[in-house]
């Protein structure tokens, strides 16, 4: 027997090696930032700030106060180690100084 005034979600954060994902029953008007709390994800990693790490639904960038659907899988977003476009540049720098050199 299904309840209809809940729906089920998905709370996910990836770390290098390990991944968390929380399956809940919320009810239908429950916002990102609800399935977040009732996940617990802050309490098991308190290094989440949801004031400066992004969050997403299926890989598309959601705001806290966003509804959900059935199905959803709200991301948890770490912040970047290194910008992804300067690594590559640093790359291909090393890549044409050792051709260069050779």
């Amino acid at each position: 027997m299904t309840n209809t005034d809940t729906i089920p979600i998905e709370v996910v954060y990836a770390l290098p090696r390990e991944q968390v994902v929380i399956t809940l029953d919320l009810p239908t008007d429950a916002t990102v930032s609800q399935a977040i709390e009732e996940s617990r994800m802050r309490e098991r990693f308190p290094e989440i700030d949801l004031a400066a790490n992004k969050v997403g639904i299926f890989g598309k960038a959601a705001k806290l106060d966003d509804g959900l659907h059935a199905g959803d899988r709200i991301e948890i977003y770490r912040p970047l180690i290194a910008d992804p476009k300067e690594v590559r540049r640093q790359r291909a720098k090393e890549g044409k100084a050792m051709k260069a050199g050779s």
